[in-house]
């Protein structure tokens, strides 16, 4: 086997290992604090050195080894980023009700139905708009980054109906988002429905975990 192959297949063993270590129940809440930055700058050195092995045919040790340094810095700035940027959300937001996960990629921000709407209504209550509100303005702080906003229900009802319901919600929360300065061209918006529980519908409090908007920040360059 080649060097860059080796190279190559070790990272990609060692970033599969750190997924499948990581505990998403503790995410947010990380026993050491600068653990998403270190975490991104490892995966990215891992990443950066296979690339770097390969593109460098005439010496992939080379090419690893600059890969490695240039993924980690990148890695490491993203890892950062979303450390502060989730920090700030935390200290920003009045309502407990809503959870915040740094992903290490990524941070997804849970805003429940139960709270954000009404029953089968998809316009945004005036108590936790003002949350949205400050979602939005850090956003604006934080331009380097896209957004998916997230719509889901519960398994109560007709499928089809909470399929478009979702929808109207996502689309409600990127409205609220978007007025308040965050460039539409950033912001997309999926409706899943019933598809994708976090928990299970039966139980109300169940249920109630999956009447949720997801609002996913990711750095520019990830997907």
């Amino acid at each position: 086997m080649t060097i860059s192959k080796i190279v190559l297949s070790s990272g990609l063993c060692a970033a599969l290992f750190l997924g499948a270590c990581t505990d998403p129940g503790t995410l947010n809440l990380p026993s050491d604090p600068n653990q998403n930055a270190k975490q991104g700058a490892l995966l990215g050195g891992l990443v950066g050195a296979g690339v770097g092995a390969i593109a460098n045919d005439s010496d992939p040790l080379l090419g690893a080894l600059a890969g490695g340094a240039i993924g980690a810095a990148g890695g490491g700035l993203i890892g950062n980023q979303l450390d502060q940027q989730a920090a700030e959300l935390r200290q920003q937001l009045a309502n407990d009700g809503i959870t915040i996960v740094n992903a290490g990629d990524r941070l997804i921000v849970t805003v429940p139905n139960d709270i954000t709407f009404d029953t089968d209504s998809s316009t945004v209550r005036p108590a936790l708009r003002s949350d949205l509100v400050r979602v939005g303005q850090n956003l604006v702080r934080y331009p380097n980054s896209n957004v998916q906003v997230i719509g889901h229900t519960d398994s109560d009802g007709e499928a089809s109906y909470n399929q478009g319901l979702s929808e109207r919600r996502a689309q409600s929360v990127a409205d609220v988002l978007q007025a308040n300065g965050v460039s539409g061209a950033r912001i997309s918006t999926v409706g899943l429905g019933e598809s994708r529980p976090a928990a299970s519908n039966l139980t109300p409090e169940g249920k109630a975990q999956n009447r949720r908007v997801d609002i996913e920040i990711i750095p520019n360059g990830r997907t």
